[in-house]
């Protein structure tokens, strides 16, 4: 999603240079005339992400807008421009919370440094907050990302769950956070701090399910060398989180009921039970009713942890998500790998929206920091995400073959054909007639792939149609593109 930068300016041709560097760079760029309006725009809803704020204005100056804004508890970045680079001056503005300062005129590459500069900056301290609430358990409904009606209807259900200690039912398919909800519901909760426990009973031993469960005491059983305390008493004062609870033993079902029933447990060897405080939520990706009918599934059991369902939606059921879900990854990824991706441009936003993502937020997730190592521009591209889009990437074609790195010369040239009413592609038959317009364009596609040795995006830009409209031509017309150049769903459907 393209990042929005407000410039707060008196001087309109100010206003403008800034304006055409920064969309140059796929910035989106709105104006304010003054400080005023500046807070207006920004206290109004119309937000931005950044703001290069004029020092001096008419009226309430920079200094004062700023002061105001941050008052206000905006955490905007903020870059101040001043016309002297007075020490003062500049103290000034970072005691009143800018990032960043420019002294005008500022050259084109320094004014991108330093906005590309604040909004990692920035970043990476959301990053930061969001590790330091995670590891100290207290991620809440307010944390998760996206504002669709399927995900509001979910934080509104787990903030009224959270009140309670009553036991919750996450259900959903693979891959949609079912955990991400289960830390929200005990950040969120009285228990917030205390021991958050998770886990996968699809991975546990069978034979191990109740050591590791309830716990044993040393000796009880060949290899049990010392005392365990067990999930249960680890989680004691907090939350127990059993994902796919549906994969459980039904003889490890009867324990874990009653366990549930009397809040007391019986470690493999102890002597007698020991009182556990725990709040137990559970997650499946099965359909538990009918696990219940099957008989896979313990009813008593169901009933008991089924007292307050939250149903995670699949991704595909709530896209509008996915360009917060897209710039949470990039900023999480940048972090962990030290790069530096601005972001995704509108074109990739729109493949990415229109994918159905059967292995949804995970699919993403994993999309998102395979396209983040391998980028090579500030945002990220189609290319980037060929599984996806379909679309090949250029840049590895090249370096793959250092001459097709060279500038692409024009068409006359490398054709080195004249430019006669039939040549290079026929326009009549044999006969002396007109060809079908579907042949003419056909040869001329394949005629255009051919002279540009498979670089598509030339191919269309030269051809005056977008990439994907090319694609879907030379899909349906089986034109082709050659194995090195063609990408794996094209291939297919060739």
């Amino acid at each position: 999603m393209a990042k929005t930068v407000l410039v707060v300016d008196d001087d309109p041709t100010q206003r403008r240079l800034a304006q055409a560097v920064l969309e140059r760079e796929g910035f989106a760029v709105v104006h304010a005339e003054s400080g005023d309006e500046a807070l207006k725009r920004l206290n109004g809803g119309g937000g931005a992400d950044l703001v290069l704020l004029d020092m001096v204005m008419p009226g309430m100056s920079g200094i004062e807008t700023l002061t105001e804004l941050r008052k206000g508890g905006d955490t905007t970045p903020v870059i101040v421009l001043t016309a002297s680079g007075g020490i003062e001056m500049v103290v000034k503005a970072m005691q009143a919370g800018a990032q960043d300062f420019f002294v005008k005129p500022v050259g084109p590459e320094r004014l991108l440094i330093g906005v590309e500069n604040a909004l990692q900056m920035t970043r990476l301290s959301a990053e930061v907050g969001r590790l330091k609430k995670h590891v100290a358990g207290r991620t809440t409904f307010d944390d998760l990302v996206g504002d669709s009606p399927a995900m509001r209807m979910v934080k509104s259900f787990g903030q009224r769950a959270a009140r309670s200690n009553i036991p919750v039912l996450i259900t959903g398919e693979s891959g949609v956070g079912k955990e991400v909800i289960a830390r929200a519901l005990h950040g969120a909760s009285d228990r917030a701090g205390k021991p958050f426990v998770a886990v996968n009973c699809g991975a546990l031993p069978a034979n191990l399910v109740e050591s590791i469960l309830f716990g044993h005491e040393k000796g009880a059983f060949t290899g049990a060398v010392e005392k365990t305390l067990g999930k249960f008493r680890e989680a004691d004062g907090g939350t127990l989180f059993l994902d796919e609870i549906g994969e459980l033993p039904l003889d490890m079902q009867v324990k874990l009921l009653r366990a549930l029933q009397e809040s007391e447990i019986d470690p493999v060897g102890a002597k007698r039970p020991v009182k556990v405080d725990v709040r137990i939520v559970s997650a499946t990706n099965r359909d538990p009713a009918r696990q219940v009918k099957e008989g896979a599934f313990r009813e008593d059991l169901f009933y008991r942890l089924n007292v307050f369902p939250i149903e995670a939606p699949a991704l595909r059921d709530r896209r509008e998500d996915i360009p917060a879900l897209l710039d949470h990854f990039i900023t999480r990824f940048n972090a962990e790998e030290g790069r530096r991706v601005m972001g995704a441009s509108p074109e990739t936003i729109g493949v990415l929206t229109a994918y159905d993502w059967p292995g949804n937020v995970r699919q993403l997730e994993n999309a998102v920091y395979r396209a983040l190592i391998l980028a090579e521009s500030p945002w990220l591209q189609p290319h980037d995400f060929p599984a996806i889009s379909g679309v090949a990437a250029p840049l590895s074609e090249m370096a793959a073959d250092p001459a097709a790195a060279a500038p692409v010369p024009p068409l006359a040239d490398i054709a080195g054909e004249t430019h006669g009413v039939d040549a290079p592609v026929r326009i009549l038959d044999d006969l002396g007639h007109l060809r079908t317009l579907e042949d003419i364009e056909r040869d001329l596609i394949q005629h255009a792939i051919d002279v540009y040795a498979g670089h598509m995006s030339e191919v269309a830009r030269r051809l005056g149609i977008g990439r994907s409209t090319l694609y879907r031509k030379v899909r349906e017309q089986g034109l082709d593109v050659g194995l090195s150049d063609q990408p794996d769903d094209l291939r297919a459907a060739g």
